[in-house]
């Protein structure tokens, strides 16, 4: 499997912490609220202790979602009541990493999800058919197959759909009489009593709920009706403040992405540490020093950090060379600061000249050796 999702990848963490905490726990959620926290922002360092009488060993609890804990318990105050959560942000500040995270320590599935495009219809937001049945047998309850979004209400689950910003409006709007009423028609199964006709209802069971994502940048296909929007409450997800831990979660991803190619990990802290600077010094048009610097169109993510540090890795287990991997850095950051706009360019060498040269003046050994490689940039 080369994405496990994270009730894969925690399964025994998700286990211990079910039985760590005995408090009171919201209905449907296979743990204690507090549980939830912690799964998601570690415990601090301190090893947490089982139950008595459980064979379990005490055990620390690693972060996963690197960001302010007050965020994460304010998602999950929302998803104990009836409204829905929505996650907005820059492209690539973990947005589907926390929904999964959620998912998974409340419901034990991230996998009841929606990708929302501009071609996803109504009937994944709430049932289609089977239309073999369909034919042989007509409407019946064994002929629906239902969305992720039915089966969550069945099973009391939560429900991920993400960018819904890119569905069409009318999808949309198929998510509102849900999120409101907790309940969903479904005319085709209509039968009649002595008051008339009599529609069949699919009710949520306790513990359901929708987590949405959504892009500020790219805002998608349709904006979302005001009605909708009432149904949400909306949780802004920055990108990651401090520089320590931005390099600590890129060090970390990267490891992961070379141990599942069973490729050891050749790339420097310092080259890692450079790498998470550049992309930080981009994407908030300055420099930790405070110097300005023109932002490119393009968005320097984490994720797109994780990713030019993996390559690295990867080029040095699978083609081993003398050169030193400083000498991939520049194609690498060209190809992700240009890919919107080849402008860009301009101001990845105009960044180059500035801030990298100074930094390299002041005899940093790896500043040095890429101001060096600034030829490589205007290939």
């Amino acid at each position: 499997m080369q994405a496990p999702p994270p009730e894969v990848l925690y399964e025994d963490e998700l286990r211990f912490l079910e039985s760590w905490d005995s408090g009171r726990r919201p209905k449907g959620f296979r743990m204690t609220a507090r549980a939830v926290v912690t799964f998601l922002v570690g415990s601090g360092g301190e090893a947490l202790r089982p139950p008595k009488g459980s064979k379990a060993k005490a055990r620390v609890i690693e972060p996963k979602f690197v960001g302010d804990r007050a965020l994460v318990e304010r998602c999950v105050v929302t998803l104990v009541g009836e409204r829905g959560l929505l996650l907005v942000g820059e492209p690539g500040t973990a947005k589907s990493m926390l929904s999964e995270l959620l998912a998974a320590a409340i419901s034990g599935t991230s996998a009841l999800t929606v990708q929302g495009t501009a071609g996803t219809t109504e009937d994944q937001l709430r049932y289609g058919w089977n239309y073999a049945l369909l034919l042989a047998k007509g409407p019946s309850a064994e002929a629906i197959v239902p969305s992720p979004v039915l089966t969550a209400m069945r099973s009391g689950s939560l429900a991920r759909v993400e960018e819904i910003t890119r569905c069409l409006p009318e999808v949309q709007d198929a998510l509102v009489s849900i999120l409101s009423d907790r309940r969903l028609m479904v005319p085709e199964l209509s039968g009649r009593n002595e008051l008339g006709e009599s529609p069949h209802v699919e009710h949520a069971a306790e513990g359901f709920n929708v987590i949405a994502t959504a892009n500020l940048r790219d805002r998608g296909v349709s904006e979302m009706s005001a009605a909708l929007k009432r149904r949400f409450n909306f949780e802004l997800v920055p990108p990651i403040a401090d520089a320590k831990d931005e390099i600590a979660l890129v060090k970390a991803r990267t490891l992961r992405v070379l141990e599942r190619a069973e490729a050891p990990l050749e790339v420097d802290d310092a080259v890692i540490e450079a790498i998470v600077t550049v992309f930080r010094d981009l994407r908030l048009g300055r420099t930790e020093e405070g110097f300005a610097v023109d932002k490119p169109s393009a968005i320097l993510s984490t994720a797109e950090a994780v990713g030019v540090a993996s390559s690295l890795g990867l080029a040095a287990a699978f083609l081993p060379s003398d050169r030193e991997l400083l000498r991939l850095v520049p194609g690498y950051l060209a190809g992700v600061v240009t890919k919107d706009d080849p402008k860009d360019q301009a101001r990845l060498l105009a960044y180059w000249d500035g801030v990298v040269k100074r930094r390299a003046d002041a005899e940093q050994r790896v500043w040095r050796t890429l101001y060096e490689l600034r030829g490589l940039l205007e290939t």
